[in-house]
């Protein structure tokens, strides 16, 4: 399997327009749903340990407890800031680790249309899967022409 000839990149960058492309990962409702729901579950974590019942919770859950709820905050932080750009070069998107792969890289790539994350997932020619997130109509529509022209080709 091949990815697009040198004239069809062109004529997928002519579609997606002016490059760089850039925009937010993750839509912003998703975002405020996950800021919402570490709220409430910080609401509960400083109701249970102000509550008489306190001194009862065995302290190696409620440690763990606490390392998983910051884990969730360092998620949730870098949902809040995460961009992905499209650039003539490839496909970058920040995250706790940068997501980053060259357009000849690409072995064909999948768009899936979720409801929380709209997600193309680039198969590379070598190892694991990259997957972006779109958050922006522009990135998502991008995307959809992305995995059009890198379709599998038999």
């Amino acid at each position: 399997m091949c990815g697009p000839s040198a004239e069809e990149r062109s004529a997928l960058f002519e579609d997606i327009g002016p490059l760089p492309l850039h925009g937010q990962a993750w839509p912003t409702w998703i975002k405020i749903m996950a800021w919402v729901v570490l709220l409430i579950i910080a609401m509960q974590i400083t109701r249970t340990a102000t509550s008489p019942h306190a001194h009862s919770v065995n302290p190696v859950i409620a440690g763990g407890i606490l390392v998983c709820f910051m884990a969730l905050l360092v998620v949730a932080r870098f949902m809040l800031i995460s961009e992905t750009r499209i650039t003539c070069n490839g496909i970058e998107q920040s995250w706790i680790t940068r997501r980053q792969i060259i357009w000849d890289d690409i072995q064909f790539a999948k768009f899936v249309p979720l409801i929380a994350s709209k997600r193309l997932v680039c198969f590379t020619r070598h190892g694991r899967p990259v997957v972006f997130q779109g958050g922006t109509r522009e990135l998502q529509i991008a995307f959809a022409r992305i995995a059009l022209a890198y379709r599998r080709r038999r």
